[in-house]
């Protein structure tokens, strides 16, 4: 019993799969060379390809730039009020409707930038802020 139970789960977990498994890793090197990422640690590695849990939410508002804003107007000190109230969650809930991803960015928010944009609309209390994702602009109403 104990070899038929051996040669199965070594054919389930080993041979059955092992060409599909193939085919992926053949795939998945054509974008990704094994050769150049053997340079990074595991940890390092994985901040590259998944982005840093953790973040500094203050490192974020420094880093924000402004247009049709200046960095005291009433709009902004709100938005910055309101945001630094948030739970972590909300926090990161926020910044992957900036951004399309929870994780911060691998090279890390020291290099991050982002933009508060006033959406220049006629009535704003008719309107929801609104995010462009490839250009980390915030269009934010008044």
């Amino acid at each position: 019993r104990k070899k038929f139970v051996d040669l199965y789960v070594n054919y389930v977990f080993n041979e059955s799969i092992q060409k599909p498994f193939e085919d992926f890793m053949k795939g998945f090197l054509k974008g990704c060379p094994a050769r150049k990422w053997k340079m990074f640690l595991p940890v390092e590695l994985q901040i590259i390809l998944q982005g840093h849990r953790k973040c500094d939410w203050n490192l974020l508002q420094e880093n924000a730039k402004y247009r049709e804003y200046e960095k005291l107007d009433q709009t902004i000190r709100n938005f910055w009020s309101v945001f630094h109230k948030l739970p972590e969650e909300k926090k990161k809930m926020f910044f992957a409707f900036l951004t399309g991803s929870d994780r911060i960015p691998g090279y890390g928010l020291e290099h991050f930038t982002f933009t508060i944009q006033d959406s220049k609309v006629e009535n704003p209390d008719e309107f929801y802020p609104f995010a462009s994702t490839c250009y980390h602009t915030l269009l934010l109403p008044r």
